[in-house]
C-alpha cells in the first residue's frame, strides 16, 4: 500500500510539472510573440515614415546638409513613448488586458515614428546587417537566460547601475557632442544590453506562475514583451552607433 501510494504520488508529481512545463512554455512563446510584432510595427512604420516625405517634414527638420532635426511634433514623439512605458510600468495592474495591449502597439509605433532617422542617416545594408548581428546576439542571450541554472538577480543589480551610468552619459553628450563619449557610451551599452537580455529572459521566466488567471498572465506577457524590445531595441542602436556605415 505504501508503495502504490509513493507511486501514485511520483506520478501526481511529474503530472503537474508537465502541465507548468507546457504553461511556461506557452507563456514564453506569447511573450516573444508580443516582442516580435512590437518590433515589426516599430520598423514598418520607421520605413514608412522615413520614405514619405509629407510624414517626415512633419515629425523632422532635414536640413540640406543632411543633418538631422526635430519638429515640435517630432518632441512630442520622442517623449511620449517615455510616458507610456511609465504608464505600463506603474499602472498595468489596473489594466484591462486590451487596454494593455493597446498601449503596447501604440508605444511600438511611436518608437517606429522617433527612429526613422536611422534610414536618412545609414545605410541599407548596414541598417540589415546590424539586426541580423543584434538578432543572433539577442537569440544567444536570451536562450542562456532561460535555461541557465545561474541565479542571475546580483548579475541584474549591476547591470541596473550601468544603465543608469549610460542613461547619464548619454544625457550629457547630448550637450558635449563628444564623439569619444559616444563611442565608450555605445561599447557600455551593448555590453549592459545583451547581459539584461539574459536577465529579463530569466526574470519573465521567474515570473510566470500556473496559479494566474488568463488576466494576470497577459498583463505579465505584456510587460515581459516590453522588457525584451527595449533590450532589444537598444543593443540595436548601441551596435548600429559603433558600426553602422553613415550615408
Amino acid at each position: 500500500m505504501a508503495d502504490y501510494d509513493s507511486n501514485r504520488l511520483i506520478r501526481g508529481q511529474a503530472a503537474e510539472a508537465g502541465v507548468v512545463d507546457a504553461g511556461l512554455r506557452a507563456y514564453m512563446l506569447r511573450v516573444y510573440n508580443y516582442m516580435l510584432v512590437g518590433l515589426g510595427l516599430t520598423a514598418g512604420t520607421a520605413y514608412l515614415t522615413a520614405s514619405t516625405p509629407a510624414l517626415l517634414r512633419l515629425f523632422f527638420q532635414v536640413s540640406a546638409a543632411g543633418t538631422v532635426g526635430l519638429s515640435l511634433l517630432g518632441w512630442v514623439v520622442l517623449l511620449a513613448p517615455f510616458a507610456l512605458v511609465l504608464l505600463l510600468s506603474f499602472r498595468l495592474n489596473r489594466m484591462s488586458l486590451g487596454t494593455a495591449q493597446t498601449v503596447y502597439w501604440v508605444y511600438a509605433g511611436l518608437m517606429g515614428l522617433s527612429l526613422a532617422p536611422i534610414f536618412l542617416v545609414y545605410t541599407g545594408v548596414a541598417i540589415a546587417q546590424t539586426f541580423f548581428i543584434t538578432a543572433a546576439t539577442f537569440g544567444a542571450m536570451s536562450l542562456w537566460g532561460y535555461t541557465t541554472k545561474r541565479d542571475l538577480t546580483g548579475f541584474g543589480s549591476f547591470l541596473f547601475m550601468g544603465l543608469i551610468g549610460v542613461v547619464i552619459a548619454s544625457l550629457v553628450n547630448w550637450f558635449v557632442h563628444s564623439s569619444m563619449m559616444s563611442w565608450i557610451i555605445s561599447i557600455v551599452g551593448v555590453l549592459v544590453f545583451t547581459g539584461l537580455t539574459a536577465y529579463d529572459t530569466q526574470w519573465i521566466k521567474n515570473s510566470y506562475s500556473a496559479n494566474d488567471d488568463g488576466t494576470v498572465t497577459g498583463r505579465k506577457a505584456i510587460f515581459g514583451a516590453l522588457k525584451l524590445y527595449l533590450d532589444f531595441v537598444n543593443l540595436f542602436l548601441m551596435l548600429l552607433r559603433l558600426f553602422g556605415d553613415r550615408r
